[in-house]
Formats: C-alpha cells, structure tokens, sequence
C-alpha cells in the first residue's frame, strides 16, 4: 500500500498550518514508499534552495524507513555507516525527514520539510504525520 493523493493533502494541509504557526515559510515534499513525489508545496517566502532539501529528507526517510536525524547517527564519523549520507545521489541526514507507515508497519511514504532551523522542520514534518494518523 502507498499514500494516497486524500492522505497527502492531508499531511500537506496540517504541515502548511504548523509552518504558519511558527512563522516560517518552508517546502514540504510527500513522496511514496519507492521516493517518488506524490505531492509538493512551496510556502511564499521559501528559499529556492530548500527544495531539494526537503526532497531529499523525504527521500532519505523513504529509501531507509527512519528519520532523517536517525540516519544521521549512522553516517557520521565513528558511526556504523559512516558516509552513508553521500550514496543514493546524496542524503540529507539532519532533521526534518519522517517515514510514514501503515498499521502493519510498513513504509507507505515520507515527508521532508526545509526552510526553517532543524527544529522547526521537524515540527512541521511530525504535524504532517499526525494528519496521516487522524
């Protein structure tokens, strides 16, 4: 099973809140379980930069099925995997990157939020999934 197009206008429409909340303008990228876009948006104000950014925390949530600043414990120096961030076409291990997964336990998609600080990002992406949830 993957995301449908309902559940990520969903996800879109409960980040795109949390985003004007906390006063930031972000990207925010929905992709399926194999990283492939299912739904996009860029708030006003968004930096131009940040959407790859936000595509590849979402990308990097889907292809490893954890968050983006859990990968990040992998690829660092001394870790298990360290330089894991410079496969897949490079991914971006900072936070901001959450899987979405099904009852089962499956992966049915990502999101990846960019824009704002890591913190920020991350509020926005878990809003999105608690949307998925409801």
């Amino acid at each position: 099973m993957q995301i449908t197009a309902e559940q990520a206008e969903r996800v879109l429409k409960a980040s795109i809140l949390k985003a004007k909340e906390l006063g930031v303008s972000v990207c925010i990228a929905i992709l399926d379980s194999g990283g492939h876009l299912k739904a996009f948006h860029r708030m006003d104000g968004a930096w131009l930069g940040v959407i790859d950014v936000a595509l590849m925390k979402a990308k990097t949530s889907a292809l490893f099925e954890m968050e983006t600043q859990t990968v990040d414990n992998y690829s660092k120096a001394g870790g298990d995997a360290h330089g894991l961030e410079l496969t897949n076409g490079h991914l971006v291990t900072f936070a901001g990157g959450i899987p979405f997964k099904n009852v089962d336990g499956h992966t049915i998609g990502s999101i990846g939020v960019s824009g704002g600080t890591s913190a920020q990002d991350y509020a926005v992406a878990q809003s999105g999934q608690s949307a998925l949830k409801g």
